[in-house]
């Protein structure tokens, strides 16, 4: 069988082709995706690719795979970073990371390759269970390092074209493992961020595209202006840090995006302030198709351990999902990704209006 790996120089990736390689006379060949934000806006921080890629082919050096390197800065710019500007000027929430695997990892970066490759390996914390009729996504046992949030905008062609190695492991066995098979990247800290930006802060990198506009803090209860802001866009709803406000703690809880306004509320007022409806647009099934009225379902809001229980009602082209309990900080924009039972990643819609 020949198989793609996607080696990012850290250590679940390094682990994933560990494992496959040592698990049958595959023929393999490892690859490195180079992105433009590495090169272009370097000056921002301390970006890591130099350093990323040496571990890569450490890694490839040790188990004798080849790798390759794959610019992909023009499509990171076209379907990702584009993506992620727009929904911050419309004052929405962008999630990148859903997008990166759909559009880039599973999408371009398989158009680039040779077709003839049978499967792609990655080090995401979930598993593809392969069945007559078609392919599931069940989510990684380890509910912390699951990652099948930002897997639920897969196709079926792209998912029957995955192999996830980690998704049955807990995360400390992942780091066990890397020791066994000493991997030089055995002890690399665990990436943090998004997926396009490395050790370049986010802040940076809005700053850098959309500027700063001085904007006023508003007390939602009392109308009272109490703060500043650099811009709206540098805020989303639920976040309680980086307001520099006193007396706190506070979370914003709404935007006026033409009037350039952040709304808050103190921890005391935002305490009855839970939401429990709202409506998801642009719905991707995995299946192809939505589940059947009987099914139990769960879904996600952000990635984490945490589910809600939910229920769907369709509303003209769009989704009524109700969630129990509710949840203090959904945002247009945010993806709700959608559970069966909460152990098969069925799909995810764009939130669109809160009820």
């Amino acid at each position: 069988m020949k198989i793609a790996a996607l080696l990012s120089g850290g250590v679940d990736s390094s682990v994933a082709l560990a494992e496959i390689n040592q698990s049958g006379d595959h023929d393999i060949e490892a690859f490195y995706l180079k992105i433009w934000l590495e090169d272009e806006l370097a000056f921002l921080g301390n970006c890591p690719w130099e350093e990323d890629l040496k571990y890569a082919q450490a890694v490839c050096d040790q188990l004798d795979i080849p790798l390759k390197i794959i610019p992909l800065q023009k499509e990171y710019h076209d379907r990702v970073v584009s993506y992620t500007l727009d929904e911050l000027k419309k004052g929405r929430t962008p999630s990148p990371d859903i997008m990166c695997n759909q559009r880039i990892k599973f999408g371009a970066f398989l158009d680039r390759i040779d077709p003839s490759y049978d499967l792609v390996c990655s080090g995401h914390y979930a598993s593809v269970e392969r069945m007559e009729g078609g392919c599931k996504l069940k989510r990684g046992v380890d509910p912390i390092k699951d990652q099948s949030y930002f897997l639920s905008h897969l196709s079926q062609d792209q998912l029957s074209r995955c192999i996830f190695p980690l998704g049955v492991y807990p995360k400390s066995e992942v780091r066990a493992k890397a020791k066994a098979y000493d991997l030089p990247t055995q002890d690399r800290p665990d990436s943090q961020g998004i997926c396009f930006l490395g050790k370049i802060k986010y802040s940076d990198f809005v700053k850098f595209h959309l500027g700063e506009k001085q904007g006023s803090i508003i007390e939602l209860e009392s109308n009272k202006k109490i703060g500043t802001h650099k811009g709206f866009w540098y805020h989303t709803i639920g976040q309680r840090k980086g307001l520099g406000l006193s007396g706190g703690p506070w979370f914003v809880v709404d935007k006026d995006t033409e009037n350039n306004i952040i709304y808050v509320s103190h921890e005391e007022a935002h305490k009855h302030q839970l939401k429990k409806q709202f409506l998801i647009q642009d719905i991707h099934w995995i299946s192809g198709k939505p589940p059947s009225a009987d099914k139990k379902l769960h879904c996600k809001l952000r990635h984490g351990p945490n589910t809600n229980s939910c229920t769907l009602e369709p509303v003209d082209q769009a989704m009524l999902v109700d969630i129990d309990p509710g949840d203090y900080g959904i945002a247009p924009g945010q993806f709700c990704v959608l559970y069966d039972e909460d152990q098969y990643c069925l799909g995810s819609g764009t939130i669109d209006k809160l009820l």
